[in-house]
C-alpha cells in the first residue's frame, strides 16, 4: 500500500490561469505537483520551433525527392500532418498530391535557353523590361520583378502569404519562397522578414498538432501532440490547459459544457433571473420594481401606479381587497414564467455555491504547502527514526487534484442533468436514476476529500511515533481510496452518461492518476537542409 501511494501521487502540479473563472491558484513554485514526462506532448520554444520545422520537412523532402520550398507547400496545405500526406500520395499518386496543393513539377525556371530575348514583355503592366529584369516560376510563367514585388506585397498584407498564387489567370502554382524573399529583399527587406516570420510561425498557425500556450502575458511556447486525443496538459511555464479548446484544465467537463459554464457564471444573465423572479416592470417606464410590502398595488418611481397580479396599469386608490376601477385574474402564464426563472435560479446557485466552495477550499489549502513542509522538518528532527515523508506529499498531491475534480463536477452535472444541453437525450426516469447514481459518487468522493484535509491540517510534528505512523497509514489509505474514486467517476461520466449520447461534441479528457501530462522539452537536432 505505502510503494503505491507513495509511486502514484509524487508528481502533479495545478496551473491558474489569471482570467479564469474562479480559478485555482498556482502562484506557488516551491512545492510543484509535476506530472509524469511523456512522449506525447513536447514543448516548442522560439529556439526549437525552426528545428522542429525542418524535421517534418527532412522527412516529406527525403520521402518525394522535392525541394524545401515544395515540401512546405505541400506541409502547409495539408496542416503540417505527415502522415495524412504521406497517406495521399500511397493513395493518390505523386501527380495529384503536387496539383492539389499547388506543386509544379516541370522546372521551367531552370531551363533558361542561352538565346533568351534582351527584353520581355511583361504581361501584368504591358511594359517591355530587359530580361535580367524578369522572373521566371516553376510554373512557366514569367513577369517583371517590379510587378512580381507588389504581387507579394498585396498578398502578405491580405493574410495569404504561406501560400501566394502565380499571377497568370487560372494559374494556381504556388510561388518560391525563395524568390519571394529575394525579390522582397531588395526594396522592402520588412516585408521580407514578415513574410519568413509568416512561413516559419505557419508550423503553429497551421498545424492541428501545435497550438500556441494561451498564457498571459505568453511564454512564447507552443505544444506540439503526438495524437489527436482529447487532452490536458501542462506547458514547461507551468499553465495547465485543454490543448482542444485552450481554455484552463477544465475535466470532468467538455469543452462546451466549459465555455457555457463560465459564461454563465461571468455575464450577468442570473442577475437578470433574479430581476425577472423578484420584479416586474413598470406598464409605464419599462423599468423593474420590486414590491417591497404586502399590498398588490405598487408605485414607481416615475409616478405610476400598478397592480403587482397583473401588471396593470392603475389609479392609487384601493382598499385591502381591491383597487378602484380595476380588476383582474391571476395571469397564470407570467406566473409559471417567474416560477420557472425562480426556479432555474436556485438550481444553478445549488452547483455553482459547491463548484465554489471547493475552489474556495483549493486556495486555503493551497496555504498547507509550507505548513506542511515546516511539520516535516520539525518531525524528522523528532522521530530520526522515521525519515520518509513522501506519504504526507503524497496525500497533499491527491487533495490538490481530487479538489478540481469535485469543483468542476459540479459544473458538469449542471448541464448534464439540466434541459440546456440534453432534454432530449433522456426520459425523466432516465435522467433521475443517473443524477442519483452520479451524486452517490460525488459524495462518497467528497467525504473522502474532506477527511484526507482534515487529517492533513493535523499538528503531527507535535504527536509521538505512534500517532504518526497511524496517520500515515490513513493518509495512504485516504490517497488510494480517493484515486479509485476519481477513476471510478471518470468511467461513470465517460461510459454511462456521455458514452450514452447520441451527440458526439461532448468528449472529455481522459482522467491522469499522477495528474495532468507535463510537456517535455523538444529536443531537436542541427539538421541541414
Amino acid at each position: 500500500m505505502e510503494d503505491y501511494a507513495a509511486s502514484s501521487d509524487d508528481e502533479y502540479r495545478y496551473s491558474d490561469p489569471e482570467d479564469s473563472v474562479d480559478a485555482f491558484d498556482n502562484d506557488d513554485n516551491d512545492y510543484q505537483l509535476v506530472s509524469s514526462k511523456g512522449p506525447s506532448t513536447q514543448v516548442i520554444t522560439k529556439e526549437s520551433l525552426l528545428g522542429a520545422q525542418k524535421e517534418d520537412l527532412r522527412k516529406v523532402m527525403d520521402m518525394l525527392s522535392v525541394r524545401e520550398q515544395h515540401a512546405r507547400t505541400l506541409l502547409i496545405f495539408h496542416r503540417w500532418d505527415v502522415e495524412k500526406l504521406f497517406a495521399v500520395y500511397v493513395d493518390r499518386g505523386k501527380h495529384f498530391l503536387f496539383s492539389e496543393a499547388g506543386v509544379t513539377v516541370d522546372e521551367h525556371r531552370d531551363s533558361n535557353s542561352s538565346a533568351a530575348p534582351l527584353t520581355i514583355m511583361c504581361e501584368i503592366c504591358i511594359e517591355d523590361v530587359p530580361s535580367d529584369e524578369t522572373t521566371k516560376m516553376d510554373c512557366g510563367h514569367c513577369f517583371c520583378n517590379g510587378c512580381w514585388t507588389e504581387h507579394f506585397i498585396v498578398k502578405i498584407n491580405e493574410g495569404q502569404s504561406k501560400r501566394i498564387r502565380c499571377m497568370a489567370h487560372k494559374c494556381y502554382s504556388i510561388c518560391d519562397e525563395a524568390v519571394v524573399i529575394t525579390l522582397l529583399s531588395k526594396k522592402h527587406p520588412d516585408m521580407a522578414e514578415k513574410y519568413e516570420r509568416f512561413l516559419l510561425e505557419s508550423y503553429i498557425e497551421d498545424n492541428k498538432r501545435v497550438k500556441w500556450c494561451p498564457s498571459a502575458p505568453h511564454c512564447g511556447n507552443a505544444i506540439r501532440v503526438e495524437d489527436d486525443e482529447l487532452f490536458e496538459v501542462e506547458c514547461s511555464c507551468g499553465l495547465q490547459f485543454c490543448f482542444s479548446c485552450l481554455s484552463e484544465a477544465h475535466s470532468p467537463c467538455s469543452c462546451l459544457m466549459w465555455e457555457l459554464w463560465a459564461k454563465k457564471c461571468r455575464d450577468e444573465s442570473e442577475t437578470v433571473n433574479w430581476i425577472t423572479v423578484h420584479t416586474k416592470p413598470c406598464p409605464k417606464c419599462h423599468k423593474p420594481v420590486e414590491k417591497n410590502g404586502g399590498c398588490n398595488l405598487v408605485s414607481c418611481i416615475c409616478g405610476q401606479a400598478f397592480c403587482w397580479l397583473c401588471g396593470g396599469a392603475t389609479g392609487r386608490e384601493h382598499t385591502l381587497s381591491s383597487i378602484a376601477a380595476h380588476s383582474c385574474g391571476r395571469y397564470e402564464e407570467q406566473e409559471k414564467t417567474a416560477e420557472r426563472a425562480k426556479r432555474d435560479l436556485y438550481r444553478y446557485m445549488h452547483y455553482h455555491n459547491r463548484y465554489k466552495a471547493h475552489t474556495d477550499s483549493f486556495k486555503l489549502e493551497s496555504k498547507l504547502k509550507e505548513t506542511i513542509q515546516k511539520k516535516i522538518a520539525v518531525s524528522e528532527e523528532k522521530h530520526s527514526t522515521l525519515r520518509d515523508y513522501s506519504w504526507v506529499n503524497n496525500g497533499l498531491s491527491r487533495l490538490f487534484r481530487s479538489r478540481r475534480v469535485l469543483s468542476y463536477s459540479y459544473a458538469f452535472a449542471f448541464y448534464m442533468f439540466g434541459d440546456e444541453l440534453f432534454k432530449e437525450e433522456m426520459t425523466e426516469a432516465q435522467r433521475e436514476i443517473k443524477q442519483n447514481l452520479f451524486e452517490d459518487q460525488q459524495q462518497q468522493l467528497e467525504a473522502n476529500v474532506e477527511k484526507l484535509s482534515k487529517i492533513l491540517e493535523e499538528r503531527f510534528q507535535t504527536f509521538k511515533y505512534d500517532k504518526v505512523m497511524e496517520i500515515r497509514m490513513q493518509i495512504i489509505n485516504l490517497t488510494t481510496i480517493i484515486d479509485k474514486l476519481c477513476q471510478k467517476m471518470y468511467e461513470g461520466i465517460e461510459n454511462d452518461l456521455l458514452g450514452s449520447l447520441h451527440i458526439g461534441v461532448h468528449n472529455i479528457a481522459p482522467y491522469k492518476s499522477k495528474g495532468i501530462d507535463k510537456a517535455s522539452e523538444l529536443s531537436v537536432h542541427n539538421i541541414a537542409l
